[in-house]
C-alpha cells in the first residue's frame, strides 16, 4: 500500500511501531519492525547517552531500512539526545511533549524527517504550522501518555485529518489488521501500534510484563491520575491504591506520594506487574500471544490486505 507516509518515510507499509520506554529503548525490535517492512523506533527517553549510541550504531548495522528515534522533548535530558540523533543523523525523529521549532532547521538539513506527536486540533495545527513533516494522533485509548482530554481515537484522528494538510498517522486502541484499515478510512495515511509490539519477542521487557498484557482483557487498563498527565495502564495493585486514594479524597501530596512510589521500571525491568506501571493500551484484550516481531507484522499486512478486500467486495 502506497500512502504520503510510507513514501514520505521510504517504508513498504504504513506500520509503526511505537517508541516504547524499555520495549524499544534497544535495537532488537526496531531491527525487526524495519526490516519487516515497517518502520521501528527507538525510545530514548529512558536511555543513558552511551547506551543511545551504541544501540544506534546496532540498528545502523542491523537494517539498511528506515528507522526512527523518539524523542520527549520535556525530558531533562532531550538536548543531549537530540545531538546524539543529529550526529547519527537519524533518518527520522519522532518528537512529543515539546515544541519542534527551535530544532527543526538543523535536522532538515540533514534530510531527517520530522514527525510530531499530538493529542488535539490545536496542538496540531501548531506543529504543522512551525513547519513538520507529518503528525502522529494518538486517541485516549492508547497506553502511556494517551490524550489528557480522553478524546477516542476515532473521533480525534478524524477531526485532525480534517484541520490540517499534513499527513496523519493514527494511534491508539489498534492490534490488528482492520483496525488499521478503519484508521486508514477515517483519513489517516499510516498507524502507529505500541501493545502490539510490546508483546513480541523482541520487546526488551520482563516477560512477566508480557504475559500480563496478553491476558489482559479489553477492559483490563485504567487511566491513573486523570486530570493531570495520566497514564493508561494494565490494572493492577498499584492502581487499585491510587483510584481508592482518589476517590476518599486524599489530598494532593498523598496522592502524589502514591504516585511516585511506583514506576514503569519496576515491571518492565523488575516484572512487578502488581506494583509498578505497566503502561498497556486498551489493545491489549485484542492480543493473544507474544510474537515474533516479524511475525506480528506479516500478519498485520495480511489482516489489512483482507480487510480491504472484504470490503471491497460489498
Amino acid at each position: 500500500m502506497k500512502t504520503r507516509i510510507t513514501e514520505l518515510l521510504g517504508i513498504e507499509h504504513p506500520i509503526i511501531q511505537a517508541g516504547m520506554s524499555w520495549a524499544s529503548s534497544s535495537s532488537p525490535l526496531v531491527i525487526a519492525v524495519s526490516n519487516a517492512g515497517g518502520l521501528g523506533v527507538i525510545a530514548a527517553g529512558p536511555m543513558r547517552s552511551e547506551d543511545f549510541r551504541k544501540a544506534i550504531a546496532e540498528i545502523k548495522a542491523g537494517t539498511s531500512r528506515p528507522w526512527a528515534a523518539n524523542i520527549p522533548l520535556y525530558n531533562p535530558r532531550a538536548a543531549e539526545f537530540l545531538d546524539i540523533a543529529f550526529e547519527a543523523r537519524v533518518p527520522v525523529l519522532i518528537a512529543s511533549q515539546g515544541g519542534p521549532k527551535e530544532q527543526l532547521p538543523r535536522f532538515r538539513s540533514i534530510g531527517t524527517r520530522w514527525l510530531h506527536v499530538v493529542t488535539t486540533v490545536e496542538h496540531a495545527q501548531k506543529a504543522e504550522a512551525a513547519g513538520v513533516d507529518a503528525l502522529v494522533a494518538v486517541g485516549m485509548e492508547a497506553g502511556g501518555h494517551p490524550a489528557p482530554s480522553e478524546v477516542t481515537t476515532l473521533v480525534l484522528v478524524r477531526s485532525i485529518v480534517k484541520a490540517v494538510r499534513l499527513p496523519v498517522v493514527a494511534g491508539g486502541g489498534v492490534a490488528d489488521g482492520a483496525g488499521i484499515a478503519a484508521l486508514l478510512a477515517l483519513g489517516a495515511e499510516g498507524v502507529q501500534l505500541g501493545t502490539r509490539f510490546l508483546a513480541t519477542l523482541e520487546a526488551s521487557v520482563h516477560e512477566s510484563y508480557k504475559r500480563a498484557v496478553v491476558e489482559a482483557g479489553i477492559d483490563g487498563t485504567t487511566l491513573v491520575a486523570r486530570g493531570r498527565l495520566p497514564i493508561r495502564q494494565l490494572r493492577n495493585a498499584f492502581s487499585a491504591r491510587y483510584d481508592a486514594a482518589e476517590r476518599s479524597g486524599a489530598a494532593r501530596e498523598e496522592l502524589e506520594a502514591i504516585f511516585k512510589a511506583a514506576s514503569l521500571k519496576q515491571s518492565a525491568l523488575d516484572g512487578d506487574v502488581d506494583n509498578g506501571k505497566p503502561e498497556a493500551g486498551q489493545s491489549a484484550g485484542l492480543i493473544d500471544a507474544v510474537l515474533p516481531a516479524a511475525e506480528v507484522m506479516r500478519r498485520l499486512v495480511a489482516e489489512l490486505d483482507d480487510t480491504l478486500k472484504r470490503m471491497a467486495a460489498k
